[in-house]
């Protein structure tokens, strides 16, 4: 017989931000957190930049008001370590839950670019990741800025290796497979909510659930698909014109065959699943496609994980000069670089 192994508690938070106020919607998020906390919940994930929410008025495409409208985002956009994230890490320690929740970071230095961010918190109170989207996607491009490989890790807990992606990251194959390299076991997948019938004629939809069972066959490992939630009821009046599509949530669970455990709920609530460790190590013995299943004498992938900075040091002519490397220092270079 089997020996049983703890269960870890998963849940998919799915539930509307208040738009454009980033105050109001961090404190509705650590009530949340405080929620699935007395759910005994282990690993809590909300949707793609739940905090503040995700930029809806891009679908409507370019208007007058499209610039008002980023004017307003960025201004209620978080900065890593201010008084938002503080108050996220004090309710994930309250709580005892790790928490991945999408915010829109807005660039320190430059205060003008925006990263759809999955920060991952742990219980202890503390930032253990940040993963900016690599790609924007379609016309997420007009207001986000391209990402980089700084965050793409998984995090070990008590319970497993966590990780989390962004929408269509999912869709970028490389991304997910970084992840699977590293052992991910319990994954967050961050949706905008958008999980609607295609028209013949269109190419570009979320396909979240696809997506997501994609991602959980081929990592052998749990995925919460945490979908955002904005109806036209949510939008400030003055942008009500914006709402072309309602973002209506289908957060579910996935577990590591690519079945759904936890269905889709309707309107604002948690969807929570138990995830059972001799399931996962199953579906790790049957297919491991960064181990047995892997072929590293015909494919090699390299990920870049150094963090982009576009912040300029500026320094004087003398400290420039100083720097210059001779012809005979580059010509030691090279040769180290044979070397090795």
């Amino acid at each position: 017989m089997w020996k049983q192994t703890p269960k870890t508690r998963l849940a998919a938070i799915q539930a509307a931000p208040i738009l454009f106020d980033k105050a109001a919607s961090t404190e509705k998020a650590c009530g949340l957190i405080e929620e699935a906390g007395k759910e005994g919940v282990d690993y809590a994930v909300f949707g793609e930049t739940w905090l503040p929410g995700y930029p809806f008025w891009i679908e409507a495409g370019v208007q007058d008001d499209t610039w008002r409208a980023s004017a307003d985002y960025i201004d209620n956009a978080i900065v890593i370590g201010g008084p938002e994230t503080d108050a996220l890490c004090k309710a994930a320690a309250k709580a005892g839950t790790d928490v991945v929740i999408g915010i829109a970071e807005k660039d320190a230095h430059t205060q003008g670019t925006v990263y759809a961010t999955a920060l991952t918190i742990g219980r202890e109170g503390e930032i253990l990741n940040r993963h900016r989207k690599l790609k924007p996607t379609h016309a997420e491009r007009i207001i986000w800025g391209d990402g980089d490989g700084a965050g793409l890790h998984t995090v070990d807990r008590d319970y497993g290796k966590i990780s989390a992606l962004n929408c269509w990251e999912h869709q970028m194959m490389l991304p997910g497979y970084a992840l699977i390299a590293q052992g991910t076991q319990f994954h967050a997948a961050l949706w905008p909510g958008w999980e609607k019938t295609p028209r013949p004629e269109e190419y570009c939809w979320a396909r979240q659930l696809l997506l997501s069972r994609a991602f959980a066959s081929q990592a052998a490992a749990y995925v919460v698909c945490s979908a955002g939630l904005r109806l036209k009821e949510h939008i400030p009046d003055h942008y009500k014109s914006f709402g072309e599509w309602e973002h209506v949530g289908h957060s579910c669970i996935i577990d590591p065959r690519g079945e759904v455990i936890a269905d889709p709920i309707e309107g604002e609530g948690m969807v929570i699943a138990d995830a059972d460790m001799d399931v996962l190590r199953s579906a790790k013995a049957a297919c491991d496609i960064a181990g047995h299943y892997s072929r590293p004498d015909v494919f090699d992938l390299r990920v870049d994980d150094i963090p982009v900075d576009g912040h300029v040091m500026f320094e004087s002519d003398e400290a420039l000069e100083a720097n210059l490397l001779s012809d005979d220092d580059w010509e030691e270079i090279f040769e180290e670089a044979k070397k090795t």
